[in-house]
C-alpha cells in the first residue's frame, strides 16, 4: 500500500529538525502515535491532518502527496 502521508509526515519532520518527540508535544499526542503515522499503521483524522498542516506552513494537499507546498 502506498502511504504518502507517512512519507510525506516523516519527511517534513525531519526537514524541519524536529525529533517525533518534539513532534508529539508540539500536537499533543504520544510519541508511538506519531510513529504509527511515519510507518503507515495508522492514518490521523482531519483536524489532525489540519493541525499539522498549519504547524508545517504546507497545504492538506502536500501532505497527502497531492502536490507541491
Amino acid at each position: 500500500m502506498n502511504n504518502n502521508f507517512a512519507e510525506q509526515l516523516s519527511s517534513i519532520r525531519i526537514e524541519n529538525n524536529l525529533s517525533r518527540a518534539q513532534l508529539a508535544d508540539k500536537l499533543n499526542v504520544s510519541v508511538r502515535l506519531i510513529s504509527y503515522w511515519e510507518n503507515g499503521k495508522r492514518e490521523c483524522d482531519f483536524d489532525m491532518l489540519i493541525k499539522i498542516a498549519d504547524l508545517f506552513s504546507v497545504s492538506v494537499d502536500y501532505l497527502l502527496g497531492r502536490k507541491e507546498y
